[in-house]
């Protein structure tokens, strides 16, 4: 397509959601609070603070009597401000307010844990000075204790800052909470909770299209975390529920043309629900699909793809998942998975059976290979196990895709992809799967690619721009068992992602939520100084996730500056219509 073509074209975002706070199970705080304190801090009650909030007290603002309250505290305020005796007496109270919060809060907190006996004797000592004096006498009621430390929060901040300074010295357990992951799932809570005051995802995706030029397309991506061990989600609010009003914005005629919503693939969910979820007939090695779910959503509604968020728990090689992507690469359905470190992860407890590689070995002396160990015990680490950009050469190589499909307890999975032997190359494969690494593998991997300056693996982009790691051979051609186990675990993922992009025809990686993050913007551009890289790069946001960073505008604001004009046009017009055309469908028509 000509540049002046592309020009005249409206952008797509590659990479958004709308499901609302309903659709998230309500214990993800699991692993990162210890039981029963993730009970309390639950998704389902931040959802009702907000809505109590901005059906609420956030719309006083708009009252008559609340602008005259405004009026009369500016006065109040302006009037101890100009007046030295009026400010003195102030801080006098603020003083006072301090004391009697600082020791409502260490009686508070001396019951979860003891302090050090000289510091808590020193200040009982003080304390009993202050009430001997007539200075200090706390109330009893808990409500009166609580209503001074709402006033001591709301009017002293000085007061406020200095308790939360000493009680940090005191008490060690609140100087590391919250950690920088209990920072980042607070702040996914809060912007669940930002955009949980519209029940229906249609008002959450009218919030994303007013920040845009008219005209610009979304590709929505729904999340079915009802696996992920996290709590039940209420009765109206299952996934079929989340796709039913995914499907009811698709028929709008509003939104029909700039509306691209996905399908997410849950391997339990196809297990779990059988036929009804997933039926199909093999015809001279491809799928038909019969009535069912993934039918009616794909071939009827003509939804556009399908998004798998591996880190839930499980790999995207999964036996359930295997027809659906012979499917979808027979029909250039396009794939797009979830491939960063974060929040939203797998709670249970590690299985037995994720202890070892499926696929994958390592040496293990004399020239014999085992099967590769995966030692993380925590969620946040043994997660990303699924998460691993290497796991998607099981899918695009076929002697890898071979080991899988040997495996396979189902012989129509065998029959599928013309399985003869573990010699013999498979009849069908799936290089010509047309995948999406959504987020590229996270800011944090860009960062570590530019820092491994020694690593052979993070130089081969340099070394071999038009290839990058060679993945299951050595520098002679020699088939190397142990190599991939050396890239899993040495190798940067944005490396490893690029290689993939340069060396199967159909892959692609989106920068959404990365985007927020000025640091990337030099690599990018030199990514997409690469002639076999800037065709496969796609521009997407994350929203609403990226909003703790980032709003939409601030974004298109920002990589108008970033990046060139012809760049931009490349990656957030031309390349989300080459991923988004399926054999269905067709290409898209906005």
């Amino acid at each position: 397509m000509e540049q002046e073509q592309v020009k005249a074209l409206p952008i797509i975002n590659c990479h958004t959601h709308i499901f609302t706070g309903d659709h998230v199970p309500p214990y993800l705080a699991k692993t990162f609070l210890p039981w029963p304190l993730y009970y309390l801090a639950s998704v389902s009650t931040v959802i009702r603070v907000f809505r109590f909030w901005y059906n609420g007290p956030y719309t006083w603002q708009f009252k008559i009597w609340y602008r005259a309250m405004k009026k009369f505290l500016y006065w109040a305020k302006m009037t101890l401000s100009r007046n030295n005796i009026l400010r003195v007496i102030s801080f006098f109270l603020g003083l006072f307010l301090t004391i009697y919060v600082f020791y409502i809060l260490f009686e508070w907190l001396s019951k979860l844990q003891q302090p050090d006996e000289t510091i808590e004797g020193r200040m009982l000592k003080i304390k009993n000075k202050l009430e001997s004096y007539g200075i200090l006498n706390i109330p009893e009621a808990l409500f009166s204790k609580l209503l001074l430390i709402i006033l001591l929060i709301v009017f002293f901040k000085p007061g406020r800052n200095l308790i939360w300074f000493v009680f940090k010295k005191v008490w060690s357990f609140l100087g590391v909470l919250p950690g920088p992951k209990s920072k980042e799932l607070a702040k996914r809570y809060l912007h669940i909770g930002r955009f949980a005051f519209y029940k229906q995802q249609a008002r959450i995706f009218g919030q994303l299209t007013n920040q845009y030029p008219k005209g610009t397309g979304f590709i929505v991506l729904p999340m079915d975390m009802e696996y992920m061990d996290a709590g039940k989600l209420g009765r109206s609010f299952s996934y079929l529920q989340q796709m039913e009003g995914l499907a009811a914005i698709k028929q709008k005629e509003n939104y029909r043309a700039n509306f691209f919503p996905f399908v997410f693939a849950e391997p339990r969910r196809i297990a779990a629900e059988g036929n009804e979820h997933f039926k199909y007939q093999i015809q001279e090695g491809k799928i038909i699909l019969q009535d069912c779910f993934i039918k009616k959503y794909i071939e009827d509604y003509h939804f556009n793809g399908f998004k798998i968020y591996p880190a839930l728990g499980y790999y995207p090689f999964d036996e359930e998942l295997l027809p659906l992507w012979k499917y979808a690469a027979d029909n250039a359905l396009p794939i797009l998975t979830h491939c960063i470190r974060g929040t939203i992860y797998y709670r249970g407890v590690k299985k037995k059976e994720w202890d070892k590689h499926p696929v994958f070995e390592q040496p293990c002396g004399k020239g014999k290979y085992e099967p590769m160990l995966l030692m993380e015990t925590k969620n946040s680490d043994f997660c990303n196990n699924f998460t691993h950009p290497l796991n998607y050469l099981c899918l695009l190589e076929e002697q890898l895709l071979r080991k899988v499909v040997k495996k396979a307890k189902s012989q129509q999975i065998r029959d599928l992809f013309g399985y003869v032997d573990a010699d013999t190359p498979l009849k069908y494969d799936l290089r010509h799967l047309k995948l999406c690494f959504g987020h590229f593998g996270g800011d944090d991997e860009w960062n570590r690619f530019l820092e491994l300056d020694r690593d052979n693996f993070a130089n081969q982009l340099v070394r071999n721009p038009s290839n990058g790691i060679t993945f299951l051979t050595s520098k002679g051609g020699q088939l190397t068992p142990g190599k991939l186990e050396q890239i899993w675990r040495y190798a940067d993922w944005y490396s490893i992602i690029c290689s993939q992009m340069l060396q199967y025809p159909n892959v692609y990686a989106d920068v959404s939520y990365i985007i927020h993050n000025p640091r990337i913007q030099p690599l990018l551009n030199q990514t997409l100084l690469n002639d076999n890289l800037k065709n496969k790069v796609l521009f997407g946001t994350d929203f609403y996730v990226v909003r703790n960073r980032k709003s939409e505008k601030n974004i298109l604001a920002d990589i108008g500056i970033d990046i060139t004009e012809n760049d931009f046009d490349q990656i957030a017009k031309a390349n989300p219509r080459s991923f988004l055309y399926n054999k269905l469908h067709g290409a898209v028509s906005i």
